[in-house]
C-alpha cells in the first residue's frame, strides 16, 4: 500500500506523520497534491489555537492543487489537473497538506486555462475571498468611479489580492495598514494611497461620508468604522476577523445611509458559485501582480515554524507550500 507523508493535526499535537490511502476521509476522487498554501484559518488550526479541526486527527491544510490520481466519477479523470478550496477541508475532512488528497467530486474545481498549480495556490481561499468580495461588492452597486474604496489588513494575502483585483478593474484603492513599511508593496499592487488602519475611527453613530465601498479582514473596531465613514448606499465586505470577531456599531450607517453589510464565506460556497468565482478569477479578476505578491516558498517540514508569524500578523503576502517533492 503506498505510503506518503502529510501534516496531521491530532487534538494535543500537531506533526508530520507517514500515511496511507486508507488513513484519509472518504470521497470520490483521489488528488496527487502538488502545491498549497498557507491561511490565517490553517495557522489556527496547525497551532491549536482555535477549534478549527472538528473531527480529529486530520491532515490540515485548508488549499490544494494537483492532478487527479483515481476517480469514481466521470466528471474528473486521471491526469486532470484539478484545485479544493475549503469544503470542509482540515474542518471535517483531511485537507491540502499530504502528497494524497481523497475528496467528494463536489468540491473539485477544474483548473482555469490562464492558472498551473501553483499560481492557483498563489490565490488559494485568500484569492476565492477576495474575488467573492469584489462580487458581492459589484452585485450591490460598486462600478469604477463610484470613489474609492478601502481593503484593510491590506498586507495580508486576502487584502493584497483584493487591492489588486480591484486596481485592476480601475477602482480608487486605499489600503489600510499597521505596517509603515508596506507603502511601497502596496501601491505596486495598484494601491492609490496608503493610510493607517487606526486613522479616523472617532465612536461616533455616523462618521464623515468616505467610502463608496470597502473589503474588511479585520473585523471589530475597524469594521464598525468603516461601516459608519461608508457613503449613502455604499456597501463593505467581511472577509475576516484577525483583529476581533466582535462588532459593534450603531444603527444609523443602515438606517440612514443605507450601507450594506455582506458577509462573505468562502469555505461553504455552493459549488455553482464556486465555478462562477474561479470562472472570474481565471478572466477579468486574475491578479497582475501574483508574483508579487508570493512572498516565500516552503515545504511540509517548514510548516509548524510558520505558523507563528500569522498569528502574530507579521506575514506580508502569500506563503506557497510545495508537497509535490519530486
Amino acid at each position: 500500500m503506498k505510503e506518503f507523508r502529510g501534516l496531521r493535526i491530532h487534538a494535543d499535537r500537531t506533526g508530520l506523520e507517514t500515511l496511507t490511502l486508507d488513513a484519509l476521509s472518504p470521497g470520490e476522487v483521489v488528488i496527487r497534491v502538488q502545491w498549497s498554501g498557507i491561511n490565517y484559518k490553517d495557522a489556527l488550526a496547525g497551532t491549536r489555537t482555535a477549534p478549527i479541526v472538528r473531527r480529529p486527527p486530520l491532515v490540515g491544510g485548508i488549499d490544494l492543487a494537483g492532478v487527479v490520481e483515481h476517480s469514481d466519477v466521470a466528471e474528473f479523470q486521471p491526469g486532470q489537473a484539478v484545485l479544493v478550496t475549503g469544503c470542509g477541508l482540515s474542518e471535517t475532512r483531511d485537507g491540502g497538506y499530504a502528497q494524497f488528497a481523497r475528496v467528494p467530486a463536489s468540491g473539485v474545481v477544474p483548473l482555469p486555462a490562464k492558472l498551473g498549480a501553483r499560481e492557483a495556490m498563489a490565490l488559494g481561499t485568500a484569492g476565492f475571498a477576495a474575488a467573492l468580495a469584489v462580487m458581492q461588492l459589484e452585485h450591490n452597486g460598486l462600478v469604477p468611479g463610484s470613489g474609492p474604496v478601502a481593503v484593510s489588513g491590506a498586507t495580508g494575502g486576502v487584502g493584497s489580492l483584493a487591492i489588486d483585483m480591484l486596481a485592476a478593474k480601475g477602482h480608487e484603492v486605499v489600503a489600510l495598514t499597521r505596517k509603515a513599511d508596506a507603502e511601497a508593496y502596496l501601491k505596486s499592487l495598484g494601491a492609490g494611497s496608503v493610510m493607517a488602519m487606526d486613522t479616523g475611527l472617532a465612536q461616533r453613530p455616523l462618521e464623515a461620508e468616505r467610502w463608496a465601498g470597502a473589503v474588511d479582514n479585520v473585523g471589530g473596531a475597524l469594521l464598525s468604522g468603516l461601516l459608519r465613514s461608508t457613503r449613502m448606499g455604499g456597501s463593505v465586505a467581511a472577509v475576516g476577523l484577525a483583529g476581533s470577531g466582535d462588532l459593534s456599531v450603531s444603527l444609523m450607517p443602515f438606517l440612514l445611509r443605507g450601507v450594506n453589510l455582506l458577509g462573505v464565506n468562502s469555505a461553504a460556497t455552493a459549488r455553482p458559485r464556486r465555478l462562477e468565482v474561479w470562472r472570474r478569477i481565471g478572466s477579468d479578476l486574475l491578479p497582475r501582480h501574483l508574483e508579487r505578491i508570493v512572498t516565500r516558498t516552503i515545504t511540509l517540514d517548514q510548516l509548524p515554524e510558520v505558523f507563528p508569524g500569522y498569528l502574530a500578523g507579521s506575514v506580508q503576502g502569500r506563503t506557497l507550500v510545495r508537497i509535490d517533492e519530486h
